[in-house]
This record gives C-alpha cells, structure tokens and sequence, in this order.
C-alpha cells in the first residue's frame, strides 16, 4: 500500500479499537501515505453508506437519490425468466442480480438504459414474489411501458425512482394482473410528472 484515504469516522479492529491515530502511526512507520476525508452532510445528513441503505430500505428513494447525488441503480444481464409476465399480460425483463439481499423491496416506478443507450419507463418488482414463488431468492422484473423486444443477454442499468408499495401476496394470478395493471399507471403518472417537471 502507497497512499489510505479513509473516512474521518473510521475504525476498525477488535471493538472498534483501531482509529486515524493507530494508522497514523503505521502510515510513519511502513512509508505510505495517509488522509482523513472530512464528513459530507445533505441537508443536515451525513453522507454514508449506512443512511443510503436506511433510505433505500425505508423506501425513500429521494432521500437516497439526495445522498447518492444520483439515482439508485441496479445493473445486469437479462436472463431467462419463467415468462408468467407475458402469459399474463406484463412481459418483463428479468436482470440478475448479483446479490440475494438487495438494500430495497417492493413495486417501483423506473426509468432503464440498455447497453445500446436506450432510456425507457417502467414498473419494476424486486424481491421475493410471494404470489407465485417460495424460493426465497429475490428476483428483479422490470416491464417496460411501450416496448416489444428481446432484451435477452443485454445489459440493463434500472434506476429506481418511485416507490408504489411493498410486495404483497394475491391470492391468485387474476388479483395479482389487475394489481400490476394499477402499479403500471401510477408508475406512468409518476414518471409523466417527473418529466414534466
């Protein structure tokens, strides 16, 4: 190691012992560079990992957007689903994820970019469908509004951007379709006013 940049508020070590002063005294000692970034506030909040994910997790995607200074994203391949979107009406794309536990859950409004630098609307699920699955794995499906494609194999960047609800079990497939159509319309009306404003 060259050069450490840690944050003004790092520890580590047993009990949380280790400190700027401790690596202050390596940093002289083994000849590498060392600096404390000083905290970043957004309105009044300190920036960090911990108050995105509690954002995220809250379901306030603003507040996590205001942190983040952008969007937050999920990215991957799309694969292979088990197609019950198209059987019933709301063709999805199924993005890899690369971890089980993503930071959120639930029915969001979207916006994506392929790999080609095509933007489009959507209204996406991401977590455990409980209607139709006991896995336990979490699965991101996004539909996109007004698109009839293959996607498969391609890269798709999903920026979350509304949170419509949380995952709820339906008792069969026909309350979970007409549930799916009013998500799509509230995340239509949603993404309509955001680019209006």
């Amino acid at each position: 190691m060259r050069w450490l940049l840690i944050g003004d508020d790092f520890r580590f070590g047993a009990r949380r012992a280790g400190d700027f002063s401790l690596l202050r005294e390596a940093s002289r000692k083994h000849g590498f560079g060392l600096e404390a970034m000083p905290t970043v506030e957004q309105d009044g909040v300190r920036v960090s990992s911990s108050a995105v994910r509690a954002a995220l997790a809250a379901g306030r995607l603003a507040e996590a957007e205001a942190l983040l200074g952008r969007p937050y994203s999920i990215s991957g391949r799309v694969v292979q689903g088990d197609k019950l979107g198209r059987r019933i009406g709301f063709p999805t794309a199924n993005v890899q994820l690369r971890h089980n536990r993503p930071p959120l859950s639930g029915i969001f409004a979207v916006r994506t970019l392929d790999g080609h630098g095509h933007a489009r609307n959507g209204a996406a699920s991401l977590g455990l469908r409980p209607t139709v699955d006991n896995s336990g794995q979490a699965k991101l499906e996004v539909h996109l509004f007004d698109f009839a494609g293959d996607l498969y194999g391609q890269h798709l960047r999903i920026d979350f951007l509304h949170k419509i609800r949380d995952e709820k079990k339906f008792p069969d497939l026909e309350a979970l379709k007409a549930r799916i159509a009013e998500d799509c319309d509230v995340a239509r009306e949603f993404l309509a006013a955001k680019e209006r404003a």
